[in-house]
């Protein structure tokens, strides 16, 4: 059984499993959804774009052939972050891939796929398997093609050269922690650009699977290391895409997603806020935001999400996650200072509104987050826990078995409340939370957790991810 599908954000599975005829077919599926709605641009050109791991020049290739073979013209973008390649194909009104697997190992990747008008949606990957079955293509050619090259690069980088001033980061020591991110020069060269001094550090040949979600013990004993070796205002970073962000404060310790995408928010004057159900609570908290949305997990939620705002009347809307993308779904001006809406999923806006932000206010980020009081949410993974498995364990939570769910958290005042929005959060009644979900791009069952006090937050993921594990090994 193959382990291709759409998850949160894109088509991803096993590289064994996507290189070749599927990779080739789902692209031709792609185009034959374009041609169908007329939708790729007057040039007829793809741009195709890649992230740093091994396998991603070779799926390129093949997406390029596969673009050629439906009658359009494949533009090498090369190895950029995915928001450049968004933003280019916004720019050029032409329709994109990036072939990347974002977090998750080497031995997985993926396509995400772009109409000109931003990320495609979830109607748009129900059409894109219907074509590929309507298409039942059977095998895939030698790649022969040479694309054209374009480096959309540069425009990202004016993007944000433009709108921050050109002092807005100056004084400041930013330490980058580059590992395999396809961001990790550009990042350095905006933040140079506006007046801070940006230390590189941790960069690696070998591809490194970062997610923001769930970071690595060693990622964040490396954070501390830094932090208390030299003087650094932060540490920043991204995912292997670089449409997420990591921001660390001077002590080296991460801020979680929804706080930096809170952050970004507060900086640009939001009136309105599109974000999961997984993200802090504090974010519903009176007088903080003028609307505030909830959704499922994935950047498509998210975009619909901010449809909803826009067509209520926001004027300046921002949709986040609590894994840190954050989309911009609005034009912003500040200061006479132009940012065109890119509602797709970018690690540099947040990065720079974050560190901004603690320049203007004079204040160290470990004070700007406390300042937030957001509640104490953690959140892992169990990895190689099969979706089944994660389904019958929220069946049963659910409503299947209403006596184990009140035994199994009798310790915590039972279960006050339940949301079925995206897999199962459990509000307990001593004003915690427990939230299971099957990840959308792997095989692994995430835990979330909420709870008063730092100690009561690790005990409580602990206790769960334990409860898990045992639940569905």
């Amino acid at each position: 059984m193959t382990s291709l599908k759409f998850g949160t954000s894109g088509l991803r599975g096993l590289v064994s499993e996507l290189v070749g005829l599927p990779t080739y077919s789902h692209v031709r599926a792609f185009c034959a959804m374009l041609r169908e709605d007329a939708a790729a641009g007057q040039a007829g050109e793809v741009l195709i774009g890649r992230d740093l791991r091994s396998s991603s020049p070779l799926i390129a290739s093949q997406c390029a052939q596969a673009v050629l073979d439906a009658g359009f013209t494949p533009v090498d973008c090369g190895a950029l972050p995915t928001p450049a390649l968004a933003l280019a194909a916004m720019e050029r009104g032409s329709p994109a891939i990036m072939v990347t697997g974002s977090h998750i190992p080497d031995d997985r990747n993926g396509l995400k796929f772009y109409r000109a008008t931003g990320e495609i949606d979830k109607a748009d990957e129900a059409r894109i398997l219907a074509w590929h079955a309507r298409l039942a293509i059977a095998a895939a050619p030698e790649v022969s093609v040479e694309p054209a090259r374009s480096e959309p690069i540069a425009a990202y980088r004016a993007r944000y050269a433009a709108f921050f001033a050109a002092d807005a980061l100056k004084g400041l020591t930013v330490g980058v922690y580059q590992h395999s991110s396809v961001g990790r020069d550009v990042i350095c060269e905006v933040l140079a650009a506006l007046g801070a001094t940006a230390v590189p550090l941790g960069r690696s040949d070998v591809f490194v699977p970062v997610d923001t979600e769930a970071l690595r013990p060693e990622d964040e004993d490396l954070a501390r290391r830094w932090a208390g070796g030299s003087r650094l205002d932060a540490i920043v970073s991204t995912d292997g895409d670089a449409d997420r962000p990591l921001v660390a404060d001077e002590t080296g310790r991460f801020l979680r997603g929804d706080l930096v995408g809170a952050l970004t928010a507060h900086f640009l004057g939001a009136d309105a806020i599109v974000t999961p159900v997984t993200s802090n609570s504090a974010l519903d908290r009176p007088g903080l935001f003028e609307s505030v949305i909830r959704t499922r997990v994935g950047s498509p939620y998210v975009i619909a999400g901010m449809a909803e705002a826009r067509a209520a009347g926001a004027e300046t809307i921002l949709g986040f996650e609590a894994n840190g993308g954050v989309l911009l779904g609005s034009d912003v001006v500040q200061d006479g200072r132009h940012l065109p809406a890119l509602p797709t999923r970018d690690a540099m806006l947040p990065i720079l509104a974050t560190l901004a932000l603690a320049r203007h206010a004079g204040k160290p980020l470990s004070a700007i987050a406390a300042d937030a009081r957001f509640a104490i949410a953690l959140s892992n993974r169990l990895q190689e826990v099969p979706q089944d498995r994660t389904a019958a364990l929220i069946a049963r939570l659910d409503a299947e078995d209403a006596d184990f769910r009140d035994s199994t958290f009798a310790p915590h005042g039972a279960v006050a409340a339940r949301d079925r929005r995206d897999g199962l959060r459990l509000t307990l009644g001593n004003g915690a939370t427990v939230h299971f979900r099957a990840s959308g791009n792997a095989p692994e069952l995430r835990v979330y957790v909420e709870a008063p006090t730092p100690e009561a937050a690790q005990a409580l993921l602990a206790e769960n991810l334990a409860f898990a594990e045992a639940q569905t090994r």
